[in-house]
């Protein structure tokens, strides 16, 4: 499944910023799902009453930007970038490369995706996905930062199999990070990481659980039964079904990925 030195190494750094339904399609403006590479044209400034993300469609860190702009319902369109062969306009914007990058119709420019989605929930109106108190904001940050350290075993347990590899003992640490998560879940006595109803902290961990089957992980969450039905409500939200692939897609590309010809608009 995956090749190279890693996705967590390569994929992880060209996305990160540290995936339908029909929710809020009305806000959501896109001329092409397809990605710019260099020597595309730019795109035309960000109109006043939108703002735009440059993504790519199977980045799980840009997904966690995609999630809140679906979440609270943000007027946006996205532009997909593809990260081999950027545009050397989007470079001028983010000399990083970066997705998820936010722009505003002022030309101002945000990246990493903790910042964007922090951003994006202090700036908008509606439901607010991080909590009001300082020291809940900070809870969910500290878990964040505990998260973090969880996945490079998603990208590390795939690659040793590909290379024959033992990775039971891998295998082992990813059951006892889940097991915590499950505890965590047990201890809070609710549905989600954050209380009875979703908050930043949920969409901030999602991409790589919808990505469990596609990775073959998903047998590293036996004998967690709250982290199950945690992502079994998860599904069933409106902002994942309208960012998510499905784990046929996301096996696809992480083929191409492998094979070091990243398809980045599979399936359109």
């Amino acid at each position: 499944m995956f090749a190279v030195s890693s996705l967590h190494f390569n994929l992880a750094r060209l996305c990160q910023g540290f995936f339908v339904a029909s929710l809020h399609t009305s806000t959501v403006k896109m001329a092409s799902e397809k990605c710019l590479a260099k020597g595309s044209a730019a795109p035309g400034p960000v109109p006043q009453d939108k703002i735009r993300i440059y993504n790519m469609r199977f980045c799980p860190f840009a997904q966690r930007t995609k999630l809140v702009l679906a979440a609270k319902g943000i007027n946006h369109e996205t532009v997909n970038i593809h990260l081999k062969e950027k545009p050397e306009w989007f470079l001028a914007k983010n000399p990083l490369g970066l997705v998820p990058t936010l722009e505003t119709p002022a030309g101002e420019i945000i990246y990493e995706s903790p910042i964007t989605c922090d951003y994006l929930d202090e700036v908008y109106a509606g439901k607010k996905l991080l909590p009001s108190s300082p020291y809940g904001k900070a809870q969910q940050k500290m878990m964040l930062e505990h998260f973090s350290k969880v996945l490079p075993l998603f990208y590390k347990i795939p690659m040793g199999r590909r290379n024959g590899d033992d990775v039971s003992g891998l295998e082992t640490e990813l059951k006892e990070k889940f097991g915590k998560l499950n505890e965590d879940l047990v201890k809070k006595k609710s549905k989600f990481f954050g209380g009875d109803s979703i908050t930043m902290i949920d969409y901030m961990m999602w991409p790589w659980f919808e990505r469990l089957v596609a990775l073959r992980l998903e047998n590293c969450m036996d004998g967690t039964p709250e982290l199950k039905k945690w992502t079994e409500l998860m599904w069933e939200d409106p902002a994942v079904k309208a960012t998510m692939h499905s784990a046929d897609a996301h096996r696809a590309f992480m083929e191409s990925f492998a094979a070091g010809k990243p398809d980045y608009d599979y399936g359109l």
